[in-house]
């Protein structure tokens, strides 16, 4: 294990998970057990080389709240009941963690003793540094916030090394490659052509306070096997990093 931790190059993580990749669109399931426990055993791996792992989970899977907004439901309140969406979904990816074996802890920024701790900065040092897998969440607890800048602030607040942005495509491209056959996918951008791009895979707010705190961003597929891996021992040809500087040339 000690031999295998001196090869990573990132052994503190912030894992952003999106909530739609939850679900199982075909049976209609907020939350696919299959695709659950394929994720937990993704990041029980890295876990287990010696990795620090935090984790951010989104809420889309059940409720999101700019889509409530747009059917009526007041933002404030829709925000709230994503914000709730993510603690269930932190629930779930706690007990496939647990069925794994790994120690595990919820952190929340809303109040919610029964079911998590609140979210104390100290004692989420104190757990990663123990080896246990964080998951935060509640968003940052405020409406109006999504969770992209959720991570980017858990992130900030406990030193991650790297941001990692887990989606469905392999990175960041020009456009949405599943409607533009001639997208084409970055290898690396700087920050601040994120934000003047305006590329939609995280928010401005996330973008800026990454930026801020030199936290770099790799945007992959997280249902590449292995991806997990490779990044964390530093392959540079997984993904898209945002960051201060290139790894490598365009595609």
């Amino acid at each position: 294990m000690e031999a295998e931790s001196n090869s990573l190059k990132y052994k503190r993580i912030l894992l952003k998970l999106s909530g739609e990749v939850l679900g199982n669109k075909g049976s209609g399931e907020c939350i696919d057990p299959d695709t659950l426990a394929s994720m937990a055993q993704r990041v029980a791996r890295v876990a287990q080389m010696g990795v620090q792992v935090g984790i951010v989970l989104g809420g889309g899977n059940i409720f999101r709240g700019l889509k409530g907004e747009a059917k009526g439901v007041n933002r404030t309140t829709g925000d709230y009941m994503g914000m709730l969406a993510t603690i269930i979904n932190a629930l779930a990816m706690q007990n496939a963690l647990e069925q794994l074996g790994l120690e595990t802890r919820i952190q929340t920024a809303l109040a919610m003793h029964q079911v998590a701790e609140p979210f104390i900065q100290r004692r989420a040092l104190r757990h990663l540094e123990k080896g246990r897998v964080l998951i935060f969440a509640g968003g940052t607890g405020n409406p109006y916030f999504s969770t992209d800048s959720a991570a980017a602030l858990r992130a900030s607040e406990v030193g991650a090394e790297v941001l990692l942005k887990a989606t469905k495509v392999d990175g960041i491209y020009t456009a949405d490659p599943n409607l533009d056959p001639d997208a084409t996918r970055y290898d690396s951008v700087s920050y601040e052509d994120a934000l003047t791009k305006r590329l939609k895979v995280m928010d401005s707010a996330a973008f800026a306070l990454c930026m801020d705190n030199r936290i770099p961003i790799v945007v992959f597929d997280f249902f590449d096997e292995g991806a997990l891996e490779r990044i964390v021992r530093g392959d540079d040809t997984i993904g898209t990093l945002v960051g201060t500087c290139t790894r490598r040339s365009q595609t």
